[in-house]
């Protein structure tokens, strides 16, 4: 195995995760954190609790920018509410020569980080499949055995970087692949995610009670077909049956799940709204399709008592 130098951008429960696995597995990671995060960090170190038991892996935290040297890569898991705030960061990562791979939610993080004014030759395509909370600072958990990152050129071609990350990934015992249909993959994991944010947050409900309910189910398929039908209309080529793929996927689900839209909305925080049924509704007008669902879910929850 050969030791990259890896900064993690957002050390919340993803970033910390992921970054404290790479480092338990020989790489040099660098978390930026702030606040009560970074000082426990500084103090105690980072504690990653899984499934398989608990560890303490040695990594640097700073809130210094200009204490980020140049790695191999920067894995950037922030909210997409939180990219602005972040973004001369990233930029200044990608300057040195890093490769920023986003693990956020959403199809539109490239562009947006390029809005930013991030080199989009820096920026690969990713994604990330994983349950995890931060629990107290400088403390997170990974509550599920799964741990998923696929990445890829967004150009669809193959490459070394791409390669070399995936691999470190997989040292450190995720389950990692190098994918040339990022785009694809991509939407796919947004097809699950706005459908069931969607629903579930129009129904204020966990999954178990709303699949379990005729018309809350009806309102689940219809929330994952409208996603499905602007994917298609913007020429994404989703697989013939991904709608009963989907649907699977939910009636796999523990029946307490909240997709974390939802626990952020009964948080009174702020949400990831505009870049999920926000996303759908515009796409769609863009395409001339109607999204009722979807176009309610803006709406509505959008609106705060």
């Amino acid at each position: 195995m050969h030791s990259m130098k890896v900064i993690v951008l957002g050390t919340g429960a993803v970033g910390a995760s992921y970054g404290g696995a790479l480092a338990r597995a020989g790489h040099e990671v660098t978390c930026f954190a702030r606040g009560a995060n970074l000082a426990a960090i500084q103090e105690r170190g980072l504690e990653v609790r899984t499934p398989e038991g608990a560890f303490r892996p040695r990594v640097t935290a700073t809130d210094r920018a200009d204490a980020l040297a140049p790695a191999d890569f920067a894995i950037l898991a922030v909210k997409s509410y939180s990219l602005v705030d972040i973004a001369p960061i990233v930029r200044r990562c990608a300057e040195q020569g890093t490769t920023v791979v986003p693990l956020l939610n959403g199809v539109e993080t490239a562009q947006r980080l390029e809005q930013l004014g991030v080199p989009s030759a820096a920026v690969i395509g990713g994604l990330t499949t994983v349950s995890a909370v931060r629990v107290a600072p400088g403390v997170v958990e990974r509550r599920s055995a799964f741990q998923v990152v696929v990445v890829g050129e967004l150009d669809g071609r193959t490459s070394d970087r791409v390669d070399r990350i995936a691999g470190a990934f997989r040292d450190a015992g995720v389950d990692a692949r190098a994918s040339d249909r990022i785009e694809v993959a991509l939407w796919q994991k947004f097809v699950f995610l706005a459908g069931v944010a969607a629903a579930c947050g129009l129904a204020r409900s966990p999954i178990g009670p709303l699949r379990a309910d005729p018309p809350g189910r009806r309102l689940l398929q219809r929330a994952v077909e409208e996603v499905v039908a602007v994917a298609r209309a913007r020429g994404i080529a989703l697989p013939d049956g991904e709608v009963a793929r989907v649907m699977g996927v939910i009636d796999g689900l523990p029946p307490g799940m909240k997709p974390s839209f939802l626990v952020d909305l009964e948080a009174g925080g702020p949400t990831e709204l505009e870049i999920l049924s926000g996303a759908v509704s515009r796409f769609a007008e863009q395409a001339g399709i109607v999204t009722p669902v979807h176009d309610t879910a803006t709406v509505a929850l959008a609106i705060r008592t």
